[in-house]
């Protein structure tokens, strides 16, 4: 009998893997082959078709939007469509903010002060932030609207507040039903949720030109703008209130027999209400930022002062209306968020000296309605003087002290970055510069992103404004570069450290509590009036958001990976940059969108300081009627710019994540 030995069984073996060819595709790899062919190509076309305009010559399309403005001026008061439409809802609108202006701050019927003074106002504001939230609120609306006044700016501050107040009332009552609407409904959330996105990626300039076209210059216009760039918050906050609301609960108060209107009334809105108060606060951020820039097309208040401050290199007067809108905004934000933040209590002895409080409140309206001493802010305002004062002081010290530091540092990144990174644009063929663009998004973003890059960029060459566009982007983008920086050292340091993000965190809320125009006055007065003052205040007004989304982005790693990484002996600096950012990429992603979209939007407003091109454009549209159709086509540009880079950056975002 014979035996075969059976072979040993051998070991599995791991499946070999195919080592990693330095020819694979990556996205990385793909954007720098399209760098690498625009540079070729740039280096035998340059200065060839780049469609430059000069600063007075007009394209077909701005003549037509010109005669249109024109013949629109002409009908005005015969075409049926203003003469029932338009009319009446700038009539409408501009008899609400009329109404509130002659509360507060304009003389009405005859009288020589208007019907409450200050005050009464300083008295409602105080019981107001008191019955919604609590003293030191209380304390700190009174010291903030008495502190409006020794600036010697109440009556300008209150046309702001006025036209801030028309504005929220008139965004919320469209806002709140529409968010709940979309709450209850996914059908109209996806129907609204595109035009949202455009509304709230247009920056805060573009919205005043086309409207002046149908509602003129004036309080109308810019209230109907600040409702236009205010309302989405509202809409979209209110609606993710409802839809987070527990089913549990509604299902419980439908079997108890409740109607869909009664489980609304009952349990959605009540049990969303603080969520709701947030879309409030941020509503009326938007807003007051927005009527400040509506001073461009004749809105009173505190934003027409800086204006024309900035206009005239004043330095300290724009910082003092600047100062003043900052403390406006930080009453307001401390006072909603409060309302947000605080309990309900049934503690009958605050609604007895809230009554008491309302009792003394009343006599201080009559004595404002009836006295001059306490309807007019007594004094000349020279607080405010010597704000002025101090920063014109400091302005003109740090000029003579600081220049070399400021200017060669500006001119550093303005001769290192800046000036190359701009002429590759406006020195390449737009069809080139368009080839890259469509590229470069179809890499990053998807097909879909490349497609609507196509779209956009043809769009920019009928605008006749390409040049400019490609100025605007060379700024657009060296800020960002800028806000990245900040946002990736920052945010990894507060995602790091609960004591870095408890430093930082309140400072970043503040700078985003401040209107847009205010980052302008300082950096006037270190760089001058240069494209640079725009960019370094784009800089400062766009990363505290990129800060913030990566910081949030680092603090949601998986600490048992940050744990596998240190045990197998990581670095700092390798946990950074080996395990913390790629498990960030997403929010990485979120941040460059977010930071692009502040700072296009902070670009455009810095035409006033030297910024140039679009938002020069932008500007003279509006001081000077023969420019105003180049100006919509600024306009229009920018917008096509902030569409372009959502849309890409949006998409990047979603494949990082996935």
């Amino acid at each position: 009998m014979t035996t075969t030995l059976e072979k040993p069984a051998t070991p599995p073996q791991a499946p070999e893997v195919d080592a990693p060819s330095p020819l694979r595709f990556t996205r990385p790899r793909a954007v720098a082959a399209v760098l690498v062919g625009w540079l070729l190509l740039f280096a035998v076309f340059k200065g060839e078709q780049t469609l430059s305009l000069a600063a007075a010559e007009l394209t077909d399309l701005h003549r037509w939007f010109n005669d249109v403005n024109d013949s629109v001026g002409a009908n005005r008061d015969s075409n049926p469509l203003f003469l029932y439409f338009f009319n009446d809802i700038r009539s409408a609108i501009s008899h609400l903010v009329l109404f509130v202006q002659e509360l507060i701050s304009q003389p009405a019927d005859g009288r020589p002060v208007p019907q409450i003074g200050w005050f009464g106002v300083v008295g409602i504001v105080t019981l107001v932030s008191w019955a919604v939230g609590n003293w030191r609120v209380a304390l700190l609306a009174a010291a903030g609207f008495t502190f409006l006044g020794l600036q010697g700016l109440w009556q300008e501050s209150m046309d702001t507040f006025a036209l801030t107040l028309s504005a929220v009332l008139l965004a919320l009552l469209v806002g709140i039903p529409l968010g709940v609407w979309a709450g209850l409904s996914d059908r109209v959330d996806r129907i609204m949720t595109p035009f949202l996105d455009f509304m709230q990626t247009m920056p805060t300039f573009v919205y005043l030109a086309p409207l002046t076209l149908f509602f003129l210059i004036g309080p109308a216009s810019a209230t109907i703008a600040t409702v236009i760039y205010a309302a989405p918050p509202a809409i979209r906050i209110t609606a993710h209130a409802i839809r987070t609301v527990p089913s549990v609960s509604v299902e419980a108060a439908e079997s108890l027999g409740a109607t869909r209107g009664q489980a609304l009334r009952k349990v959605l809105l009540p049990m969303s209400r603080r969520t709701v108060v947030v879309g409030v606060n941020q509503t009326i951020m938007a807003a007051l930022a927005m009527v400040t820039i509506a001073a461009f097309i004749d809105a009173p208040g505190l934003g027409r002062t800086v204006v024309t401050a900035l206009q005239s290199l004043d330095v300290g007067t724009a910082f003092n209306a600047g100062l003043a809108i900052v403390v406006l905004a930080i009453v307001l934000d401390r006072v909603t968020t409060a309302a947000a933040e605080r309990e309900r209590t049934g503690f009958r002895w605050r609604r007895h000296l809230i009554a008491a409080g309302a009792a003394g409140v009343a006599f201080m309206v009559y004595v404002s309605h009836t006295y001059v001493w306490a309807a007019r802010f007594p004094g000349s305002g020279q607080t405010g003087g010597r704000i002025a004062s101090a920063a014109d002081s400091a302005a003109t010290w740090a000029q003579d002290h600081l220049s070399g530091l400021t200017n060669g540092f500006r001119d550093a990144v303005t001769t290192g970055l800046l000036n190359p990174f701009q002429a590759l644009l406006t020195d390449s063929p737009w069809w080139l510069v368009g080839a890259a663009l469509v590229a470069a998004g179809a890499v990053l973003g998807g097909l879909r992103a490349g497609i609507t890059t196509a779209v956009c960029v043809g769009l920019l060459v009928g605008t006749g404004l390409w040049s400019d566009t490609m100025t605007t982007l060379a700024s657009t983008a060296v800020a960002t570069v800028m806000v990245m920086l900040l946002g990736v050292v920052l945010g990894v340091w507060m995602g790091g450290s609960r004591t870095a993000d408890r430093v930082l965190r309140p400072s970043l809320d503040a700078a985003q509590v401040m209107p847009a125009f205010v980052y302008l006055v300082p950096f006037l007065a270190l760089f001058g009036a240069t494209r640079f003052t725009a960019i370094v205040a784009a800089v400062v007004y766009a990363a505290p958001v990129a800060i913030k989304i990566i910081a949030d982005g680092v603090r949601n790693v998986p600490e048992a990976t940050v744990e596998a990484a240190t045990s197998a002996g990581a670095g700092t600096w390798q946990l950074v940059t080996k395990v913390q950012l790629p498990m960030a990429r997403g929010a990485l992603t979120l941040a460059v969108n977010q930071g692009l979209i502040y700072v296009l939007s902070m670009v455009v407003i810095g035409g006033l300081v030297g910024a140039g091109a679009l938002g020069y454009d932008v500007v003279a549209g509006f001081s000077q009627g023969r420019l105003y159709g180049k100006g919509l086509a600024a306009g229009l540009a920018i917008v096509l710019l902030g569409i372009m880079f959502d849309r890409i950056t949006q998409a990047a975002a979603r494949r990082a994540t996935r």
